[in-house]
Formats: C-alpha cells, structure tokens, sequence
C-alpha cells in the first residue's frame, strides 16, 4: 500500500526519499478469476485422472474460446511462442518473412529458430503497427510471407497486408498476443490472415497461466497444426506428420475457463484505469497517453505513454523516478528487436530503413495496470509522473 503522496522532486524516491510503495507495482500482474470456480475445476481434474493429452478441459476451451471469438478452430498450446513457431511452419514458411521489429522478439525468435530470415519493416508513427508502404519496400524474391502484429490490441492495417500479400503470392498470418477480444471493423481478431497466434501469458488482460492458441477457419491448416502440437499422432501408434510437443494441459485450461467468465470484468476494469491515467496525466507537456479507438473493441490493458521531446524530462528519467518509487514501468520494446542479438549482427545497418521504430523505442512507456491496480495507486503513479515531467 502508499505510504505517502509525491508532491514535489525533492519527494522523489530517486532523490534518496522512502519509495511511494512498499511492495512493487509491476506491469502485467496477473488477473485471476474466481478462485472457487477454479479449485472446482482442478478438483475434477484431479478426479479424472487426465492431467494432459487432449483432456476434457482442454477440448471444453478450445470449443468457448472459438465460440466467443466465431471461428471455426481453436488448437490450444502450451504457449504463445510455440504456437507462432507451429504456425509458421504448418504454412510452409521459408526464406524470408516480413515483421515489425517493434514487437516482443518472440515473433522474430519463432521464425530465426527455424532457420528463416525476419525482415524487419518500419512502423506507423501513429498505430504503431506495420507500416504497409514498409512492407513493400521489404519484399525479396525470398519473401514467403508477412506477419503482422496487433500491438497493444490495436489491429494491424489487415486489409492492406493482405493485399500485399495477394499481389505477391505470400502467406499472411497476425501475431495477436496482445488482441483477445480485440475487433477490426467490428469484427473480432481470429479470424483473418491465414490465421491468427494468440497468447494466454500470464501478464496478458486474459490468462491460462501460461498458454496459447492458433485460431483459424482453415480447415487443412488447423489439421496440420493439431498433428503438429502432438508429435504428429493421428490416433494410437500411427504418426503421420512431423510434430512436437505444443499441447496445452488441463490446469491451464481450467484457468482459461474460470478467466474466460470474468474477462468483461477485467475489460471494464482496464477501461477504468486507462480513463484514470488519461486524466490524471492529461496536463503533462509532452507526455501524451497513447488513446484506443472508441468504435472497436480492446482489453485496454496496455496504458502507453509517449514521452515526446518536448517533455522537460527525458523518457528514460520518467522510468528512474517511477522504479524508484516501486512501480516497475518499463520500456517496452526498446530497444527494438533489430537491436537484440542475433539481429543487430545480422542487420548492422537496420536502423536507416527503421526511424519510426527508433523513435518509438525512445519514448514509450508502459504503466501497471490490471485489477490488481487501485484508484489510489494510479494517482500517486500520476504524481510521479508529472513531478519528474515538469521538474
């Protein structure tokens, strides 16, 4: 809990002061649902004796999480990573495929892992997302593909990807970790591309744990990707593709139902908070509160700050004040994944065709958010903010 209110730089932990929290405040700390339902579930579990391989939980979230997104397959995975590494593979994916580097470096790591090349392509200063005249300009006769990634749940530019991807015979497929329960044009992420990768992380607004999924209504690519996740088995003693061990086990599962019945809560409490934030820091020169389209649907779990140049303080003493005060913001994704290794060896010379990335990597900010976050802490992490930001 607070011990004090912040209310001038002198107050500032980072200036030797006790910290505002006594107990971190870290970003992405887990939502659980009710905790009963869920000892429900783990007990039937435990009474079924079926603790993995496609069990009865398992099979009851793959059909509510397809139902709720209205696609036709839902294959659960143990987690986001290998879900994405399933999927590139079930496509067929080789040479050369275009992603944001402003993204987790998973999506890079899934397709480097496999022996194919990530193309980085700039970003949308505005989304944040793929930029489409990027992408153009990122095509090879080696590109076999595009992945586009819906950051903060705010959809990818999905009309003109695919389009690109028709006109250069590509396959097109969305990293949508951060978009369950996202829509685009008022429909629901899941269902376009190929397909679409979602994870359950545990510091996702909707978590199994730790988990994933392909979502598609390709009904030979979900084939695929469920022999795939399960060494290739169709039935006892009979493997029929090359495969790996993807699944998902039931008390992950038995989380995701539990969580599933409470995420509109969640997402009415993320709205809170994201209000809470927007106002609160709405008066700060130079720091700005990255807004979500009104007319489409988002879990508002990631609050983003952009901390412009004009800002008296730099972005990077606006995250020494708040971590010396406990709150554990960070500077997602800085500073790119063209800067991690193994990329920043590979692509030297990156950062000329990736200025909006640059910049981004420079400026942005991410809050603790979550039910977990009570109306009192949110202010006090305002205060933090705007007496590093004018001081």
């Amino acid at each position: 809990m607070p011990t004090k209110i912040i209310r001038s730089e002198a107050d500032l932990a980072i200036n030797g002061a006790p910290p505002a929290f006594e107990k971190p405040l870290h970003v992405g700390r887990p939502n659980i649902g009710n905790r009963e339902a869920f000892l429900q579930r783990v007990n039937q579990i435990l009474d079924n004796q079926w603790l993995t391989n496609n069990g009865p939980m398992v099979q009851e979230f793959e059909r509510r999480i397809a139902a709720h997104l209205g696609v036709k397959h839902c294959i659960a995975m143990c987690n986001g990573t290998v879900a994405l590494e399933i999927a590139i593979r079930a496509l067929g994916l080789e040479g050369e495929v275009i992603v944001p580097s402003w993204t987790f470096v998973a999506t890079a790591h899934a397709l480097y892992w496999q022996g194919i090349t990530p193309v980085f392509a700039d970003i949308d200063p505005t989304t944040h997302n793929l930029d489409p005249a990027a992408v153009r300009r990122m095509i090879t006769p080696r590109t076999t593909g595009i992945i586009g990634v819906h950051l903060w749940g705010r959809a990818a530019p999905i009309d003109e990807l695919q389009t690109i991807a028709d006109e250069h015979g590509l396959k097109l497929l969305f990293d949508a970790a951060h978009a369950f329960g996202s829509t685009y044009k008022g429909q629901t992420i899941g269902r376009f591309g190929a397909c679409e990768v979602l994870s359950f992380h545990a510091t996702k607004s909707f978590n199994t744990f730790e988990g994933g999924a392909i979502v598609t209504n390709d009904d030979e690519l979900a084939e695929t990707a469920r022999l795939m996740h399960n060494f290739g088995f169709s039935g006892y003693d009979n493997v029929i593709h090359p495969g790996t061990n993807g699944k998902m086990i039931e008390v992950c599962a038995a989380m995701g139902l539990t969580n599933l019945d409470s995420h509109a809560e969640v997402i009415e409490g993320n709205k809170h908070n994201h209000a809470a934030y927007t106002a609160g820091l709405a008066n700060v020169p130079g720091i700005t509160v990255l807004a979500y389209d009104p007319y489409e649907q988002n879990s508002h779990h990631y609050v983003v700050l952009e901390v412009a140049e004009k800002c008296v303080a730099t972005r990077d003493k606006v995250v020494a004040a708040l971590q010396a005060e406990n709150v554990l913001a960070r500077k997602y994704f800085w500073p790119g994944a063209h800067k991690m290794k193994p990329y920043r060896d590979l692509f030297p010379h990156a950062s000329v065709m990736l200025t909006n990335t640059e910049r981004l990597g420079a400026s942005v900010i991410v809050l603790p958010s979550g039910m977990a976050m009570t109306e009192e802490a949110i202010q006090i992490c305002c205060t933090i903010i705007r007496t590093a930001g004018n001081t």
